[in-house]
């Protein structure tokens, strides 16, 4: 049930990764700024990751997110969400104090949450049987693009940053001339946070003149029922659903557990653990996630033409390796900080984060699909914020743990890759609905 315009729909929505990896680079590449400002702890900075849109406040909007999309359709939630989005940027922009820092990125967080189930669900549902995981992968490049951006952005307005000058500039018209150093340095952040809102703007007009999707459309004609209880009950009686959850979940929830650590500590961790300026460490990050556009836009070319297995297994096989660097010749120098740096970035363009969106928009029938994502991208989300602050205990004010840190990251992955290799199913090249019929009967 897709249609022509696949590619135009798929980039609209897209935009909702960008937002996505956007504010959580955005928080992270500015985590010292903000540090310094208000005078915050490892622990405080663990909570904003806690309940960022990297973990819990993704996890809460994504169980919530999901079911709306399965209910009132996937463009009610593209009409609406994004304004709350730009609520939690404003937030953020304008924090005076931790708890109203602590607000805004869970205000955002939650709307990623809830932004993400249906953006997935939407392009598998309008793209052609042969460009699924080609749309699929876009998505993916938009999530890229929205961390390189946003790094190259901070660098920009950051302390010694070459529009620096523009920033302190702004920050005495707004505050006056009596700012202190940190208050001053901070207003980069807060500029890079106003990028967003104005890309999430623009997403927003649009994403509302979308079209709904065929498949909610159908589901909806045939009158079955799709309240969230109705849903809920249905996901979890049917043997194949919650296996399938189970499994997703899993893949997931391993690699995620490390990215998630990675997406909002990595420039904090090339600082503390690497010993290079702040400036120094955007910039590796931002090639970084240039490197994973870059293994994306391959891996879309070849996903819908290519074992999946085969893809998966690089993935995991080169994350690993990167882990196995910093136990090996560690992050004190260049060498093994490059060496990290460019095997993350290759893991991520091929990373198991695409075949979870892939896989989970295939898996499930069109009346709980959306559903369905959302309550994996909660569990996978809120022990991923869980995780998060047991990570600062771990690592330490000044990166001690490191190590022990860097061989529960190479676990993690290890699980991740001996689960997915046994469960690839088998949906390359094949309709929506005649995946749901073999799995389901035609009952859905």
């Amino acid at each position: 049930m897709a249609n022509s315009g696949s590619l135009k729909s798929t980039m609209a929505v897209s935009l909702t990764n960008y937002l996505d990896a956007g504010a959580i680079v955005a928080g992270a590449s500015g985590l010292t700024l903000w540090q310094n400002y208000l005078g915050l702890s490892e622990v405080h900075l663990g909570w904003l990751n806690f309940i960022s849109a990297n973990c819990l406040g993704a996890a809460i909007g994504a169980i919530i997110g999901g079911f709306l999309a399965d209910r009132y359709g996937r463009k009610f939630i593209f009409t609406y969400n994004l304004l709350v989005y730009m609520l939690g940027v404003l937030l953020v922009m304008f924090s005076v104090n931790f708890p109203m820092l602590l607000c805004g990125f869970l205000v955002t967080g939650i709307s990623v949450g809830v932004g993400v189930p249906a953006s997935w669900t939407y392009i598998s549902e309008s793209s052609e049987v042969n460009n699924r995981g080609r749309n699929i992968c876009i998505s993916q490049m938009s999530w890229g693009f929205g961390p390189m951006c946003i790094l190259l952005l901070g660098m920009l307005f950051a302390p010694g940053g070459y529009l620096f000058g523009w920033v302190e500039g702004l920050a005495a018209a707004v505050c006056g001339a009596d700012l202190t150093e940190a208050a001053v340095n901070v207003f980069s952040s807060r500029v890079v946070f106003f990028s967003l809102f104005v890309v999430a703007f623009i997403a927003w007009n649009l994403q509302r003149g979308l079209q709904e999707s065929a498949e909610f459309e159908a589901t909806k004609a045939s009158g079955q029922k799709s309240g969230l209880l109705d849903n809920i009950k249905v996901l979890f009686q049917n043997s194949i659903a919650v296996k399938t959850v189970c499994f997703l979940a899993t893949i997931y929830l391993t690699w995620n557990l490390v990215a998630s650590v990675m997406g909002f500590f990595q420039p904090h961790i090339y600082e503390t653990a690497g010993g290079v300026t702040n400036e120094q460490a955007n910039w590796m990050n931002c090639i970084q996630w240039a490197i994973i556009v870059g293994v994306t836009f391959i891996v879309s070319k070849l996903i819908d033409k290519t074992s999946h297995k085969s893809i998966y297994v690089f993935g995991l096989l080169v994350a690993i390796s990167a882990w196995l660097v910093i136990v090996t010749i560690g992050v004190n120098g260049p060498a093994g900080l490059w060496a990290f740096a460019i095997l993350w970035g290759i893991q991520g363009g091929s990373s198991p984060q695409i075949f979870y969106a892939l896989w989970g928009s295939e898996l499930f029938p069109a009346k709980f699909r959306a559903g369905a994502q959302g309550l994996m991208f909660f569990i996978v989300r809120g022990l991923s914020a869980l995780w998060g602050l047991a990570f600062t205990f771990i690592y330490g004010e000044n990166g001690e743990g490191f190590t022990i840190a860097a061989w529960c990251m190479i676990v993690l992955l290890a699980i991740s890759l001996l689960v997915g290799v046994i469960g690839v199913p088998n949906t390359r090249g094949r309709a929506l609905d005649d995946i749901t019929r073999e799995r389901y009967g035609e009952s859905y």
